[in-house]
């Protein structure tokens, strides 16, 4: 019994200090830029309203949800990118990492609370853009599923929490302008691994088969969070194979193992 209420109080206590560190982080990055985001967004729905019906007579309106539900995932990768690859090198470079880990507070909390405080950004800021747009197309009188537009916005926080955790722990490895393009090429090319894939059962070379088949298995399938084109063509037909739950469940094991392996690194390295 006193073991068992021992468990639960530290488990309280480091709750305690991953939600302090998740707290600054969310309250610093939405005071700083999260409103030029949105204000960008904004801009780029009216423009879209405004000009797609002059040039995409009769296919304005599904060309208006494109270009909204693409913008909010652009920007939203910008801020992951541009933010998450500096969360942890900023500290060490101002050497604040120093007096973080010198408290009671373990490595593991620090990321894991760097990566919770982010990631509530995220849902903030593709909460808010949703909301705008939908806001948008209902006072424009354009049609749309609210129910699928907004689980085509859940699973892209779901894959920028998973790009979070990949931005993470490339700023963990590597230099920020080197873990911004790793990220970036993440992002790219893990919405390819399956076209990847296709390439291997084509071409005649091992070696290409080899490095095909390796790159499918490490990278995410990013496809499996992005149902843009599904939305926007009014149906969901769960991507790139099973179901809704299963490719949701995909991305949160893979952003679990995306943040062991930046624990991992963290914990070896020397300040």
């Amino acid at each position: 019994m006193a073991s068992a209420m021992t468990l639960s109080s530290s488990l309280a206590s480091s709750w305690g200090r991953i939600w302090t560190i998740a707290r600054n982080v969310f309250l610093e990055v939405i005071r700083d830029r999260i409103l030029y985001v949105v204000g960008v967004f904004g801009i780029i729905m009216v423009m879209a309203i405004t000009l797609l019906p002059e040039v995409a007579a009769g296919t304005e309106d599904k060309l208006i949800v494109d270009t909204g539900l693409a913008a909010i995932n652009v920007l939203s990768l910008f801020v992951v990118v541009f933010i998450g690859t500096g969360l942890i090198n900023k500290e060490i470079e101002k050497k604040t990492v120093l007096v973080l880990i010198a408290k009671p507070v373990s490595r593991a909390e620090f990321i894991l609370g760097k990566h919770l405080g982010l990631s509530l950004v995220m849902l903030v800021l593709i909460g808010s853009l949703t909301a705008l747009m939908l806001g948008l197309l209902s006072f424009s009188e354009i049609p749309y599923q609210l129910g699928l537009m907004l689980l085509a916005t859940l699973f892209m926080f779901l894959e920028m929490v998973l790009l979070i955790a990949a931005a993470m722990m490339f700023g963990v490895i590597t230099s920020t302008v080197l873990a911004t393009l790793m990220t970036l090429a993440i992002f790219a090319v893990g919405h390819e691994t399956r076209n990847i894939l296709a390439l291997d059962k084509i071409a005649e070379s091992e070696n290409f088969s080899r490095i095909a088949e390796g790159l499918f298995l490490v990278l995410p399938d990013l496809e499996r969070l992005n149902l843009k084109n599904e939305i926007a063509n009014g149906f969901v037909a769960p991507p790139s194979g099973g179901g809704l739950l299963e490719n949701a469940a995909y991305g949160l094991i893979y952003t679990a193992l995306l943040l062991t392996v930046t624990v991992a690194v963290f914990e070896r390295r020397q300040f």
